[in-house]
């Protein structure tokens, strides 16, 4: 059964379209709080129904493009879905509806009249447009559209509260992003002084034409923007100081998505604008200082909010591995690493906002008997923990096989190197986790250095808590339903990457296949029109030689 163009193009533009309108409703109903909230949980239920369509739809299917407005590439706007592409939708969709539940359980849907409540959906509901709208996007001005209305969304849910410390760390974040925004831009300008088109497809035509040092540059310039980004060494310092000043649902989205977006772009201008490598060693130096930098950093950090940062620096790593390999198994083993780190990061950083609940810190200096205390806190956090160690036989264990081995297949000297380096960086991750939970959950809390010492209360939006002695805090240890409800979900997501590991990885085969054959891409996006330039071309070429063989006969 062949579905019809007609629905494709129906169900293309809606992940972006309907948390839009949906922002938009929740503004009208700023004053209505439990209407916010159901407009918020059904449109984000409607986007996770939508991407696991077109996921079902571009792996049967193969690739599509919607031309926005009818518009022909490359004077309009093309959204283009592919399995990369959709397989990035349904795993961002299904983290950012669960982060939702639990921010309401957290208590963010009413808190009191002093909470900026009435601003937060909508700006995670732009923040959820700006990230479909980079998945989808098939030319670059539309992919920075949608970085500015990540910038600008997630500066606003960075620095809720207004504390200094969210102020100062927002304040880091806008200014590394800025420039980020100012050297894509840059990159822009010179892809377009250079084919003369914005459009993806096009451009990965006419760079074949671009002086190979032109073709390098540029790809250059657009590494450095997507790089901070993605929180790439050396363009990584400002996460671990941005991300844990935030309130728990805020930092655990941008944890598991925001980086990965940067990802995905980097993956998508290697693959299908710049395949010949040129730049690969580079990449590979960069993703063995990045893997090795954030799991020292960790090592050396007390907050696990911090220590949890590190490590989201550390194991960009392994994705930036596997695209420089430039191989099928390489790529496959990146795209399903992708899929298993959002999950993963994004739970243990919900279990952070359930420990401090719980325990009224995420400080390790402060923290101890939670097993005691909790068992299941103590197994929604040891779960999600080996699975970012790599322990088999959860997905980390399965990534980080898939890209040794072709890191091992490839077979430089390099790549060797990168090998070892990412086993290093698993035993080191394995000891960070298990740091953690020896010091918060295993030991007593009395044998905590500041053990009598707690916040008075969780913050949800305001960061307004302050050390007390612990004996003094009042009874806000309960973890709502609606907090752990999404939590046990995502661990139970990270499970099924592991049950579901072989048809996941055929997925992530068939994407990367699709990513090293061009024309793939090429063709969906300019499809009868590329067909017709081509005979076009042809024929001009047929008549040129002609002409100027008949002129030789004339003389």
């Amino acid at each position: 059964m062949t579905v019809s163009p007609d629905v494709i193009d129906v169900l293309t533009p809606l992940p972006v379209l309907i948390p839009l309108f949906a922002a938009a409703l929740t503004l009208v109903a700023g004053r209505r709080p439990r209407v916010q909230r159901f407009i918020t949980v059904v449109a984000l239920s409607a986007v996770v129904a939508v991407s696991g369509m077109l996921l079902y739809l571009a792996d049967r299917d193969g690739t599509s493009a919607l031309q926005v407005g009818g518009w022909d590439s490359p004077i309009g706007i093309s959204l283009v879905v592919d399995r990369l592409s959709a397989m990035m939708l349904v795993v961002s969709a299904i983290v950012l509806l669960a982060v939702m539940v639990y921010s309401i359980g957290q208590g963010i849907r009413d808190g009191n009249e002093n909470q900026p409540v009435s601003i937060f959906l909508p700006t995670y509901l732009a923040l959820t447009a700006g990230i479909c709208n980079a998945f989808l996007a098939g030319d670059l001005f539309n992919l920075y559209v949608g970085f500015e209305v990540l910038l600008a969304a997630s500066f606003v849910l960075l620095t809720l509260g207004a504390s200094a410390d969210r102020v100062r760390a927002g304040v880091s974040y806008v200014m590394v992003s800025m420039v980020s925004s100012l050297i894509f831009l840059i990159g822009i300008a010179l892809v377009y002084a250079a084919t003369g088109t914005l459009n993806l497809a096009h451009i990965a035509t006419r760079l074949d034409d671009i002086p190979t040092g032109t073709r390098t540059a540029i790809f250059a310039v657009l590494l450095v923007a997507f790089g901070i980004k993605a929180a790439v060494f050396p363009l990584s310092t400002w996460l671990p100081d941005s991300y844990p000043t935030a309130p728990a649902p805020v930092t655990a989205v941008f944890a598991g998505l925001l980086t990965k977006v940067g990802v995905y772009a980097i993956i998508r201008a290697h693959t299908l604008l710049f395949p010949d490598g040129s730049l690969d060693n580079v990449l590979m130096v960069c993703g063995l200082l990045t893997m090795l930098v954030g799991i020292f950093g960790s090592i050396a950090q007390s907050d696990i909010k911090r220590l949890l940062s590190f490590t989201l620096v550390s194991h960009i790593g392994y994705m930036v591995f596997g695209v420089a390999l430039s191989t099928q198994s390489g790529l496959s083993g990146a795209i399903y690493y992708v899929a298993h780190h959002i999950i993963v990061q994004t739970t243990l950083f919900l279990v952070v906002g359930l420990i401090e609940r719980q325990a009224g810190s995420s400080s390790l200096r402060r923290l101890g008997g939670l097993a005691a205390a909790s068992p299941v806190l103590a197994i929604v956090f040891l779960v999600p923990a080996l699975n970012l160690g790599g322990i088999p036989p959860f997905s980390g264990f399965i990534g980080k096989v898939a890209l040794l081995q072709a890191g091992s297949a490839q077979g430089s000297v390099l790549a060797w190197i990168l090998v070892a380096g990412g086993t290093v960086t698993s035993l080191l991750t394995l000891y960070v986790v298990a740091r953690v939970w020896t010091k918060a959950f295993w030991r007593a809390r009395a044998d905590a250095p500041e053990g009598g010492l707690a916040d008075n209360s969780p913050s949800a939006l305001l960061d307004d808590s302050s050390d007390i002695q612990l004996a003094d805090r009042e009874d806000v240890g309960r973890m709502p339903a609606f907090m752990l409800i999404p939590t046990v979900g995502l661990v139970i997501v990270g499970l099924a990457l592991t049950v579901f590991a072989g048809r996941i990885i055929d997925i992530s085969d068939r994407a990367a296949a699709d990513l090293r054959d061009r024309s793939v891409y090429i063709d969906a996006v300019r499809g009868a029109e590329f067909v017709g330039d081509e005979a076009q071309a042809s024929v001009v070429g047929d008549n040129t030689v002609d002409r100027i063989a008949g002129e030789e006969a004339g003389k």
